[in-house]
């Protein structure tokens, strides 16, 4: 079985997180899988010139962005990411935090294109309409709650499924963190 066929079988689900429209994967824990499945997977954060010092991003008329490469298995693939600011805009001048954020985000990406979690970047560039929970998920996330017994979060919950903020893509974490909720109260 290939690295991509391996990597792009596990589900990502309760490692991800939204910030506004988007989902991010968590950088940490894609280095965690792919070393565990690939222990001799390198990566290499590329470095450009920019006024006779080098540094590990580019300026651009765009903005800045940082490029990043991850080997697999002898196959390398290479990602390009924008450094952006806490709202997702493009950044012209960066600070130190802002190109380590984009750093990361470009190797989770990098990591992705060698299988892991790529079917949660889809709707960056294709924007669906996401699938609502059958009744199977939402009875299974209704009783979860019950045991739960907090009225606000059985609303807000019932409110996220209605809007499909909660859906069938995501049903996975959401119950990982429910479940987690439950734990500790």
């Amino acid at each position: 079985m290939s690295a991509f066929q391996t990597l792009s079988k596990i589900d990502v689900s309760e490692h991800t997180e939204k910030k506004g429209k988007f989902t991010y994967l968590s950088w940490a824990w894609a280095v965690k899988v792919l070393l565990e499945n690939f222990p001799d997977a390198t990566w290499e954060v590329h470095t450009f010139f920019d006024n006779g010092i080098e540094t590990p991003y580019m300026r651009t008329e765009a903005g800045a962005f940082v490029q990043v490469s991850v080997n697999v298995e002898g196959v390398r693939r290479t990602q390009v990411h924008p450094v952006l600011d806490h709202v997702n805009r493009s950044v012209d001048n960066p600070n130190a935090f802002q190109i380590n954020n984009s750093i990361q985000r470009c190797l989770a990406k990098a990591i992705a294109l060698h299988g892991l979690g790529l079917y949660i970047y889809a709707g960056e560039d294709l924007p669906t309409e996401p699938e609502a929970l059958n009744t199977k998920q939402v009875n299974e996330m209704l009783i979860l709650l019950g045991k739960i017994d907090n009225a606000e979060l059985t609303m807000q919950i019932n409110k996220a499924i209605d809007s499909k903020e909660i859906n069938d893509a995501n049903f996975k974490g959401a119950m990982a963190k429910l479940r987690r909720q439950h734990e500790t109260s």
